[in-house]
């Protein structure tokens, strides 16, 4: 009995280059082309409820870039692989650091396409989840993508007050509520130093959010941070850190 063809997503705002890899990829054969998307936003939302083994990704496109929609997929632990496809030649570096499985450059040929589909077969999601857990992060995020019952929310990164793990979860605090993500607080505190500092094991919080910082007669120390009707604890050993970050935000 033979396997099932394996699924590929096709992601471009060009209608003649979608109708292009269309059309490569019947020629190929053993491949199910399981949708079209024509912006970043509707790329991340048909891999969520399509489940492709590829995305055929373009960079250049409106409002989410390519670089930006691999970044959200790489941090899904069954996400699809990545093939870029792209006319400009100059984004291969970024390209692979967002952990690209393949990079054709349009013109798009055949032969060039159907070696990226083989190279993206040999790897398992297994793999794909150790390349991007390896890999080098190449610019932060300026969105958040989260999973809903019903599609995804994409939340600004300036609208997040603080990251809080519980077990094997990630709380975002917003203005508006929370959401929840499956993320590791350490890898969105290497990819937000800048905006975010830690205050805890469990705590990350937007530097901008906090107003002040409390410390009670027994040694404890507190932040008062926007939207959180609460103080949250600072750890002793992070009290100093969190001081010098307010005195270089107030400089």
């Amino acid at each position: 009995m033979s396997e099932p063809a394996r699924s590929v997503l096709i992601v471009d705002d060009e209608g003649p280059a979608r109708a292009r890899l269309r059309q490569l990829i019947e020629d190929i054969g053993d491949w199910h082309i399981a949708g079209e998307a024509v912006h970043g936003r509707q790329a991340l939302d048909l891999c969520n409820s399509l489940d492709p083994d590829v995305v055929l990704l373009d960079i250049r496109m409106p409002e989410m870039d390519g670089l930006q929609v691999a970044r959200h997929l790489t941090g899904l632990a069954d996400g699809p692989a990545v093939i870029f496809t792209t006319a400009y030649s100059d984004y291969a570096i970024q390209a692979f650091e967002a952990q690209a499985i393949g990079y054709v450059v349009k013109p798009v040929r055949r032969e060039r396409l159907e070696r990226a589909l083989q190279q993206a077969v040999r790897l398992t999601r297994g793999d794909m989840a150790a390349l991007a857990a390896a890999g080098a992060q190449p610019g932060a995020r300026s969105q958040i993508c989260v999973k809903k019952t019903k599609g995804l929310r994409l939340v600004p990164i300036a609208e997040i007050v603080a990251f809080q793990a519980a077990q094997k979860y990630v709380t975002l605090t917003l203005a508006d509520g929370e959401e929840v993500i499956d993320e590791t607080l350490k890898d969105l505190e290497a990819e937000f130093a800048d905006q975010f500092v830690r205050i805890h094991r469990n705590t990350l919080v937007a530097v901008r959010s906090i107003q002040r910082i409390e410390t009670t007669e027994d040694g404890r120390s507190f932040a008062w941070i926007g939207h959180h009707s609460d103080p949250l604890p600072v750890s002793r050993r992070l009290v100093a850190d969190l001081k010098r970050r307010l005195v270089s935000r107030a400089g």
